[in-house]
């Protein structure tokens, strides 16, 4: 009860995170995550990110279960495989790794982080 507690916590405050990040968004306008929101964030707020990005992807997956699209179609499937062998901690490290190298980077999103330093050659290297 106490760790739901915590999690519904950790969810509000993300949320209001993100409002506050994001300023006066419009409803048409998807607010992106970038490395300046990212190294401003604490740990359990990286974390909390992390979580919806893997929550979305298993919301993805069990939508198109009885057909699943062809992985051209779906990033999903390759999203999946080239993070396997990750765990929240490692790519929130490996975030915060990289944003520490590239000072210069905090515009880039987080999401374009995640796929093009660790997704990508995760693939390369199952592949």
């Amino acid at each position: 009860m106490a760790m739901q507690l915590q999690w519904r916590t950790a969810m509000f405050a993300m949320f209001m995170l993100l409002a506050v990040a994001c300023g006066s968004a419009r409803a048409d306008e998807v607010p992106l995550i970038t490395g300046e929101h990212w190294t401003k964030s604490t740990e359990q707020m990286k974390k909390v990110y992390l979580i919806g990005i893997a929550n979305v992807m298993q919301v993805e997956t069990a939508y198109h279960a009885a057909s699943p699209p062809p992985d051209a179609q779906s990033f999903v499937p390759r999203f999946v495989k080239g993070l396997k062998g990750q765990t929240l901690d490692s790519v929130r490290e490996g975030l915060d790794r990289w944003y520490a190298a590239n000072p210069d980077r905090l515009q880039r999103p987080v999401i374009e982080t995640i796929w093009f330093e660790m997704v990508v050659p995760g693939l390369k290297k199952t592949s």
